[in-house]
């Protein structure tokens, strides 16, 4: 592709990259008030089709396409993401981070969202170097997207305990198997009713979500709250689980059964998933989750119980959950016994397990109406120590602490 010829005037270095009229009306007055800045030669610079610049403090997108330059900010309006680190999509820059897309010449928004633009600036060719105009950006406009409604405020309620059970077992929908584990779940959920307690329960196996697409691993602000996928996409249900675990339960109990000394696929679906909600801790100090007590219910035909347990337990620490004494109750065959159909019948007439589900359910309950009374979170918490202490972000106080969310995240469910 070669390179657009050096301008024999100032109207033709403006319309490099820049087409539309008003624009070149525009920046013709503003010549005296230029600010130009050397970006390389443009040899080199039409070898890319989209790198990123930072010219004087600012970041810039330049593209090159059928043959000409443009230049836009390198900021998207959505979460900041670099789009200059993205790619061209015809004439339109793609964000790395949640794709949404703009012109690159004129930083208009995709075909229906035009008006949701970011600037864009003039460029001139001098010598056979691209110089741009650090004093031509147009304004950045931003289109109203309502705040998801998961973004709210974490606000602390009223009334009993709120009990929440999460089923990890798999199945299939259409022939439906009996799980220990969930059957052990539901066990402790009518104790906990019987008990005064309100209740819900959510089966993963009962819910289309998709799998986490590593947004975190592009850059970690790039992971948000509420998730992107949840975000993006209205028919992911994982919202049901993000909005019972973090603005309802009080007590949350997880079941699962043992895969090969693991816990279920769908369980580390569901936290690769969550991992949303620790980011916030990461990179924002902001803690969503207040005053949860989590208890575990792991049953399998194989030994490993122990570790299940110290991954799950480990992983529901780290975003800001307590655990009552003894969080656990579980239930093994042992590896000499592969019989599962003896493992089905011995739940099934369990005593020693039911009353040990009841007993946890009640322990969980207790701490966590402690909790109520209390409010257990502390004032501060200090970095030092935490995950990413060395991102500088400082020390979560009382306010962050407490649910604080400053300004909501946009929407981005109407930009997919």
């Amino acid at each position: 592709m070669v390179p657009p010829k050096p301008p024999n005037d100032a109207t033709d270095a403006i319309r490099v990259g820049v087409q539309n009229t008003w624009f070149c009306v525009r920046i013709r007055r503003m010549e005296q008030g230029a600010h130009w800045h050397d970006l390389g030669a443009t040899e080199l610079l039409s070898q890319r089709p989209l790198q990123e610049f930072n010219a004087g403090g600012k970041k810039i997108a330049l593209s090159f396409q059928n043959g000409q330059f443009g230049a836009i900010s390198g900021v998207c309006n959505h979460a900041g993401g670099p789009l200059g680190q993205g790619r061209l999509d015809g004439e339109l820059v793609v964000c790395p981070w949640h794709n949404w897309k703009y012109n690159c010449r004129d930083g208009r928004g995709e075909p229906g969202y035009e008006a949701e633009s970011v600037p864009c600036y003039v460029l001139k060719i001098e010598s056979g170097r691209v110089w741009v105009d650090l004093n031509s950006a147009t304004r950045r406009h931003r289109l109203p997207h309502p705040p998801h409604a998961l973004a709210r405020p974490v606000i602390d309620h009223d009334g009993p305990v709120r009990v929440l059970g999460i089923s990890t077992t798999s199945m299939s929908k259409s022939y439906p198997r009996y799980s220990t584990s969930e059957a052990l779940l539901e066990e402790a959920l009518r104790h906990a009713e019987a008990k005064g307690a309100t209740t819900q329960m959510q089966r993963l196996a009962q819910l289309k979500f998709r799998n986490c697409e590593g947004y975190y691993s592009k850059a970690a602000k790039a992971c948000t709250w509420p998730c992107s996928i949840t975000q993006m996409d209205p028919n992911d249900q994982l919202d049901r689980v993000y909005e019972a675990f973090v603005h309802w339960a009080d007590v949350v109990l997880v079941a699962t059964p043992i895969r090969w000394g693991a816990a279920s696929s769908l369980y580390y679906k569901m936290v690769a998933r969550m991992n949303c909600i620790q980011n916030q801790i990461t990179i924002a100090s902001r803690v969503l989750l207040r005053n949860k007590v989590v208890a575990l219910i792991i049953t399998g035909g194989q030994d490993g119980i122990q570790a299940v347990a110290g991954q799950m337990l480990g992983f529901f620490a780290e975003v800001g959950c307590v655990f009552p004494q003894f969080p656990y109750i579980a239930h093994s065959r042992g590896w000499s016994a592969e019989d599962m159909e003896q493992n089905v019948r011995f739940v099934q007439q369990s005593e020693p397990l039911r009353v040990g589900a009841h007993d946890m359910v009640e322990r969980a309950m207790a701490m966590a109406g402690k909790l109520k009374e209390f409010n257990g979170t502390l004032g501060r918490v200090h970095r030092g120590g935490r995950k990413a202490d060395g991102l500088g972000v400082g020390v979560m106080d009382s306010a962050t602490v407490h649910g604080a969310l400053g300004s909501a995240t946009q929407n981005a469910g109407d930009k997919q």
